[in-house]
């Protein structure tokens, strides 16, 4: 019984168009939960979170769980109706590192070889991940059009990736010099190690500037999230949450700037000054 409804949830939650590795991460914890307790109830689910080893595994030890039972009860299961009470510890972790344009100056002058600049370029112009980077083939490139076709994303539904101008100048050096199959011939990992040799940020705090960097120039949460590959905004304020406040001085400046030459809103008529 509980399987069948394990089987659901997971496609019902990939069907949503979320992530196909959270899914699994999911399953295989309420699978485990399934295993280790024989009476299922609020007191031994949330002891059963708390034995985890690590604030990491039990936040996801309680964000299965209530995933679960808010799926549960959307489609009228009463077993988990505690999933609420279900509380999600609280993450300690500092924020993330978060590249910026100096960064990516900084990795330009260090790069010399057209492989590893143009590495860069898809990171830091198009917020691919790292496993995506590595993926990409010649076939996936549209320089004429300035596009990134990611076929193999984490959510498992290929995407469209617009690219800027310096990235495209970028790849097309290196197609100079390889311009078939796989366009850097570096592993997932042969990406890491090179970043870490040469000093430079990780794939994801590219990723997360990219994000950043889009919003501050005026690119819409929707079209962002269509770019990233995100079904929803939490990962975008995931991102962007060491920025907000930055972005949100833009954003204000942007629009005052729209709608008033003194810099302010412009008074509705008959408002009192």
């Amino acid at each position: 019984m509980f399987e069948d409804a394990l089987c659901e949830f997971h496609a019902d939650w990939v069907g949503a168009g979320k992530s196909l590795a959270t899914a699994n991460l999911y399953r295989s914890l309420l699978i485990k939960l399934h295993q280790e307790i024989d009476t299922i109830s609020y007191r031994t689910v949330a002891d059963w979170i708390q034995a985890a080893s690590g604030r990491p595994m039990q936040r996801k030890r309680a964000q299965a769980v209530r995933a679960f039972g808010k799926w549960s009860e959307s489609v009228g299961d009463v077993e988990f109706e505690w999933w609420r009470r279900i509380s999600v510890p609280v993450d300690t972790r500092r924020p993330q590192v978060t590249a910026r344009s100096e960064d990516y100056e900084r990795g330009e002058r260090l790069l010399s070889n057209t492989r590893d600049r143009a590495i860069l370029a898809v990171l830091w112009g198009c917020g691919l991940r790292r496993g995506e980077t590595a993926c990409l083939d010649w076939g996936d490139v549209n320089l004429v059009d300035r596009v990134l076709v990611v076929r193999r994303s984490k959510t498992g539904s290929p995407r469209v990736v617009p690219m800027p101008l310096a990235t495209a100048r970028s790849l097309r050096r290196l197609k100079q010099t390889r311009s078939e199959g796989c366009v850097f011939g570096l592993s997932s990992s042969g990406i890491h190690q090179m970043l870490k040799r040469h000093g430079l940020l990780p794939a994801h705090a590219w990723r997360r500037g990219w994000a950043v960097e889009a919003l501050r120039q005026g690119v819409s949460e929707t079209s962002l999230r269509s770019a990233a590959g995100w079904s929803s905004g939490e990962m975008v304020a995931v991102y962007t949450k060491a920025a907000a406040a930055e972005l949100a001085q833009v954003e204000f400046a942007r629009a005052w700037s729209r709608v008033s030459p003194s810099g302010g809103w412009r008074s509705s008529p008959g408002t009192a000054r």
